[in-house]
């Protein structure tokens, strides 16, 4: 569950991503976050796959919803990072601008 979720947020902004003339909004690294979680939960689910055997195509509904909860954490680990990252570098410089009209 969580390969599907993060691969589903990878192709979700590689699109996004890509239909962008400019990255203005640094989407290309919001994408190379999600794509690296995809490859660490492909690797792991090839080395589960590898001790259950058949066994890893049918997880309990607990190991289902406890993934699907990992995988929506991590998404939204990503975003935040990289929401954080874009108030930092201010690409529009709109944070300094707000931040001179209160002072």
């Amino acid at each position: 569950m969580t390969l599907l979720i993060t691969v589903f947020a990878a192709v979700t902004v590689t699109v996004l991503w890509y239909r962008r003339k400019n990255d203005d909004m640094r989407l290309g690294i919001l994408c190379l976050m999600y794509w690296g979680a995809s490859i660490m939960w492909l690797v792991d689910a090839i080395f589960e796959y590898a001790e259950l055997h058949e066994a890893y195509f049918t997880p309990e509904l607990k190991d289902m919803v406890n993934d699907a909860f990992l995988g929506a954490a991590v998404v939204a680990l990503g975003l935040v990072i990289w929401l954080v990252r874009l108030l930092i570098v201010d690409p529009k410089g709109s944070v300094r601008r707000a931040l001179k009209k209160q002072v």
